[in-house]
């Protein structure tokens, strides 16, 4: 039988994603990968894979499958509701799904990034050395409606594992580095971006997402002079008017508009969760202060498997619940008797 997700809705944008393609940056690829790379760390936790299988990511809304055959699933990323044949489904959890059932999730009701996993991960075909669909870059495509999605032989049996739920989905504040050109802007400019509140605008996406404030934008008379030169995930772009850009996955490898800053590996998880109209600050911290960030982040994920627990299931959600064994033993019920 063969091992697939018939997709019959899905949210515009969805993509399946891994960890991304390295190398490639010197060719104008940039990485690309999840959105949400702790997000693919906890669903491989979950399932007891590895992080290079392939997921599928959904932004601001999930769609309907349905599997053709036995398989295990996980939810991670942005909270969505979830029904598995009507039942509802725990969040940040892996499940079992029976041949011909149907998983429907609905709308986030926080972040902007769920993610789909299967035991195995996806199998499509691997092109430069990763299955993530990299629309910028012209790899790959959306996932749509009518599509069969394989996938790959799963050799593992664990289901019901649950994580803590995270607090990474409502913005906050973002640390940030010096970039090349954070000295083009003077430093009252600099404090005062560090004092702005911002908002995530609603056209974000992979590339990345436009920074709307209140006031006055934060233009430096060097901007127009700056010759174009490598650029990572995590720039903040100020482009002529002053707009601030913070790039993501799919952003270009090379820009000219000054970087402000650079916002540390350890929190684009944070960034990129932001929904939209959601809020977001930036604070400079040293090198030391981002090395030390990125080696804790580094550490959790590596111990995201001794992180899972067993789901504890509601008994009045469960269909099956007749074919568990909740007592064991058995009594004629007479009081107990002891002898003089």
């Amino acid at each position: 039988m063969t091992r697939a997700l018939n997709v019959h809705r899905v949210a515009p944008g969805a993509t399946v994603q891994d960890m991304g393609r390295a190398g490639y940056r010197a060719f104008g690829v940039s990485r690309g990968g999840a959105a949400d790379r702790l997000a693919l760390a906890e669903g491989a936790a979950l399932l007891g894979q590895s992080t290079d299988c392939a997921a599928l990511e959904l932004p601001g809304s999930g769609g309907v499958f349905e599997a053709t055959a036995p398989v295990r699933i996980a939810l991670t990323g942005a909270p969505m509701r979830v029904l598995l044949d009507g039942a509802p489904l725990v969040w940040n959890a892996s499940h079992a799904v029976p041949a011909g059932a149907r998983i429907e999730i609905g709308a986030a009701t926080a972040g902007s990034y769920g993610y789909l996993h299967v035991g195995g991960g996806f199998d499509l075909p691997l092109k430069l050395g990763s299955r993530s669909a990299h629309l910028a870059a012209g790899i790959g495509s959306v996932v749509q409606a009518g599509d069969i999605l394989a996938v790959a032989e799963d050799s593992r049996t664990e289901i019901g594992l649950c994580l803590p739920q995270d607090n990474r989905f409502d913005g906050g504040e973002m640390r940030m580095v010096e970039s090349f050109q954070t000295t083009c802007f003077d430093a009252a400019t600099r404090e005062r971006f560090s004092e702005t509140i911002f908002g995530r605008d609603a056209r974000a996406n992979r590339m990345g997402m436009r920074l709307n404030s209140d006031g006055t934008g934060f233009s430096t008379s060097v901007g127009l002079n700056i010759l174009s030169e490598s650029i990572l995930p995590g720039d903040i772009q100020v482009t002529g008017d002053g707009t601030p850009y913070l790039l993501l996955n799919e952003s270009q490898t090379t820009g000219g508009y000054p970087r402000i800053g650079t916002v540390i590996p350890a929190d684009l998880s944070r960034a990129v969760q932001t929904p939209a109209g959601g809020t977001l600050r930036f604070r400079f911290v040293s090198r030391d202060e981002a090395m030390q960030a990125q080696e804790r982040m580094q550490v959790y994920m590596r111990t995201l498997p001794k992180l899972c627990m067993p789901l504890v299931r509601d008994p009045s959600q469960m269909r099956d619940l007749l074919s568990y064994q909740l007592i064991s033993g058995a009594t004629a019920g007479d009081a107990p008797t002891s002898e003089e």
